[in-house]
């Protein structure tokens, strides 16, 4: 490291120290080698392997932390949930670069092509890779936890019944499932509520392991899985309609659109569930302090993230009317936690499956979001709705057909 360099650094590692001792210390080796320790007991150690690293930590964000630790500039050791804990200390330790570090509100371009490029770069990774830590049911999305102490497998269950309940589903109705997933959500309609399905998905993984699994199960006459952008389905109208943990890749300025469409695919008398993480700034910023852009960047390209103010404004606009919304922050925050752990646990069986670089960028990934759902940067809420316009006395008096 030369001596303006080692200057620089020194000078901001004494500024880190001052303004917000971070229990982190710096590593780097070659013929001018040495440490500096950014505060008191020291908990994680960040290893220099490249120069190009020192311009990402010195003026650092959660996006150039990030960025150093996925293209491999530097090492870290530490247990995780400190990692990710001293990443957001540096970023709020940083000088303001003109409100890049704030929750800038990102508004991306959207077109079927680029929504369908988005989808297969996040989950046409490999099944391979997501089974060991989403579990055997391969459900992508927030868990629901009665008690709080229930393990993974049981509460994605729980949650797919409490949104089959919470829709009302029964017996021979039509269900349009968007964003289908691995199809946890169809079978299970399809085998414990009778209903016949049809789940839609841009993911061609998905679509090949899901229409497996109906097949295995015998269910090819009551639901059927497709390959298909929701807006081309045609053939509605559906007696419910379920969105679980899609929404966020549809673009803040399409989600009246969005809903618009929901309206139109469900019969007048038609209830659909909207699941999905919002924003939890008022004016739809992103994650503070260069997480949003790290998460665009390298996981979710074109994902946006509305406030829940928005999504009811929105879903007005489109013709749906909210009757119950729900707020599973804390469930996220949980199920995000195993998800986490679950990959560091079969780090063995994953690694092997994607290039170093994929395999880093999950890993902190998972780890920073539940950082995030815990410290409320980012929440998850459960909207049910109905078309707009319709008598009130269709509406039930409580939620008791909610909670068994």
């Amino acid at each position: 490291m030369g001596s303006m360099l080692e200057h620089r650094v020194q000078a901001w590692a004494g500024r880190v120290r001052a303004q917000a001792n971070v229990p982190v210390r710096l590593v780097w080796d070659g013929a001018a080698g040495g440490s500096v320790d950014l505060g008191d007991a020291v908990r994680v150690e960040v290893h220099v392997r490249d120069a190009a690293a020192w311009p990402l930590l010195v003026e650092p964000g959660l996006d150039t932390l990030g960025q150093a630790y996925v293209e491999g500039l530097v090492d870290v050791e530490g247990p995780l949930a400190d990692i990710v804990a001293v990443a957001h200390g540096l970023a709020g330790s940083a000088q303001p670069r003109g409100g890049l570090l704030g929750r800038i509100r990102r508004s991306s371009g959207h077109t079927r092509a680029g929504d369908s490029e988005a989808v297969r770069y996040h989950y046409d990774v490999s099944n391979a890779f997501y089974r060991p830590w989403l579990g055997e049911g391969m459900v992508y999305s927030c868990a629901y936890f009665e008690r709080g102490d229930e393990g993974l497998e049981q509460a994605q269950w729980q949650k797919i019944d409490h949104i089959l309940r919470k829709i009302r589903l029964q017996p021979g109705q039509r269900l349009l499932d968007i964003g289908c997933g691995w199809g946890a959500l169809v079978l299970r309609a399809a085998q414990q509520f009778g209903a016949r399905c049809v789940g839609v998905t841009l993911s061609q993984n998905q679509f090949d392991w899901a229409t497996g699994r109906v097949r295995a199960a015998g269910l090819q006459d009551r639901v059927e899985i497709r390959l298909q952008d929701y807006r081309e389905v045609a053939d509605g109208p559906f007696d419910r309609i379920t969105s679980v943990g899609m929404f966020e890749h549809v673009g803040l300025d399409h989600l009246a659109g969005y809903f618009g469409c929901l309206r139109s695919l469900l019969t007048p008398d038609g209830w659909a569930m909207n699941h999905g993480i919002t924003s939890t700034d008022a004016h739809d910023g992103e994650a503070s302090h260069g997480g949003g852009s790290f998460i665009h960047r390298y996981v979710f390209p074109r994902g946006e993230l509305p406030h829940i103010a928005t999504v009811l404004r929105t879903m007005q606009e489109g013709g749906l009317e909210a009757v119950d919304v729900e707020n599973l922050r804390r469930h996220y925050q949980r199920t995000t936690r195993l998800w986490s752990e679950a990959y560091e646990a079969n780090a063995a069986q994953i690694r092997p499956q994607v290039d170093e670089k994929r395999w880093r960028i999950w890993r902190i990934y998972l780890a920073g979001c539940a950082w995030a759902f815990e410290n409320d940067e980012v929440a998850l809420f459960q909207v049910l709705c109905r078309p707009a316009g319709r008598s009130a006395q269709e509406q039930p008096w409580s939620r008791r057909w909610m909670y068994p």
